[in-house]
């Protein structure tokens, strides 16, 4: 399995090629790296990401041209361990944790990672997102214990960072299948409307024009607020709401949103802020599905890696994102999924259409052993 590798052009879709890489022994070569740009080459976020993958890793070979336009990575061992990184500023610490949360439970020791950067941002994840639906996600397939959480110890908003976030994963040899496919009616919404170096009754007018749109729908709302101040609050200041809408069945659909970061763009009305939030999670909810959007890669790749039996997950529509991934699951791992469009009914008003993913696993201890 280890033998031959793959080779792709672009820097699109950068860490979803070196975790499957990484996950499954082929060597991957990426070549034009924006080579017709002013500025060719990998980003520095790009940069920070490789050497976190040769932190978690043993005996990884990575080489760069000289312009920066041309990757080869051949992936060693993932060992996990006691880990610290410093995350380039450019993107936030989601960027990052996204990956470890693929790459964290297959590891030969548990892994506990410090990373320090920025925690809250527009463009991606937030760590109170993660921390709230992909941590429960994971445990869906066996992944749990004392061992498996993401804690907040500094917040730092974009640019300035300053944040700093400690995950920490347990290691399984083998993912439980899974049969996801009544995600359920909404029975309660949480949130976290955070906010540092700003006044802490910003905090105080996201709740409560957040709570304005979603009590016409639900009672059970609890959105509890987290100012941080002094050495905790980071560099740049900033609010922010993250909202998470449980379902019966144990499902989780998240949205969020980040204020502009200092000195880009306009700047946000705290209301207005909450209002768009509040939105957004009623698009979610809207759209179903067991997972909500920015999970369905990770919950497709457990199912891949889970043992030899049939795991089915419903989703909403997929994002592109997720199309991507299961073109590289087909590379990687030549594994296919049977999917199924289900049309609502009409006399239920149950949203868009959805996607019933269905697959057999490979086994990850499989994999590993092929790779030795």
């Amino acid at each position: 399995m280890a033998s031959h590798g793959l080779t792709y052009d672009g820097c699109n879709f950068f860490r979803q090629r070196l975790v499957l890489s990484t996950l499954s022994g082929k060597h991957v070569k990426i070549k034009n790296i924006r080579s017709r740009d002013d500025e060719p080459g990998l980003r520095d976020f790009e940069a920070s990401f490789i050497r976190l993958l040769d932190k978690v890793t043993n005996g990884s070979r990575i080489e760069i041209n000289q312009t920066g336009t041309v990757l080869f990575y051949q992936p060693g061992l993932l060992y996990g361990g006691t880990i610290e990184h410093d995350c380039n500023t450019q993107r936030s610490i989601g960027y990052y944790l996204e990956a470890l949360l693929m790459l964290g439970p297959f590891m030969k020791t548990p892994l506990k990672a410090t990373l320090r950067g920025v925690t809250n941002d527009p463009t991606d994840p937030t760590v109170d997102l993660l921390k709230s639906t992909a941590l429960p996600l994971l445990k869906k397939f066996g992944i749990d214990g004392e061992g498996l959480d993401i804690k907040v110890v500094k917040r730092g908003m974009a640019p300035g960072g300053g944040g700093e976030v400690v995950f920490t994963c347990p290691v399984r040899r083998t993912l439980k299948p899974v049969q996801l496919t009544e995600p359920g009616k909404i029975k309660r919404i949480r949130g976290v409307a955070y906010s540092v170096r700003v006044s802490p009754q910003m905090g105080n007018r996201i709740v409560e024009s957040a709570r304005g749109i979603l009590n016409q729908f639900i009672p059970d709302i609890y959105i509890y607020t987290d100012h941080m101040k002094g050495a905790s609050s980071g560099k740049s200041p900033g609010f922010g709401l993250t909202l998470v809408a449980e379902t019966l069945n144990g499902s989780f659909l998240s949205a969020e949103i980040s204020s502009t970061p200092q000195g880009q763009g306009e700047p946000v009305l705290p209301e207005d802020l909450a209002r768009s939030c509040a939105k957004l999670l009623l698009e979610e909810v809207y759209r179903g599905g067991c997972v909500d959007s920015s999970n369905q890669s990770l919950a497709l790749l457990l199912m891949t890696l889970g043992q030899q039996d049939v795991s089915k997950v419903l989703l909403g529509p997929l994002s592109p994102y997720t199309i991507e991934f299961l073109r590289h699951i087909r590379d990687f791992f030549q594994i296919m999924f049977k999917i199924e469009v289900q049309k609502p009914l009409e006399d239920e008003r149950k949203g868009g259409d959805k996607v019933l993913m269905t697959c057999v696993g490979i086994g990850y201890s499989n994999i590993s052993k092929a790779i030795k």
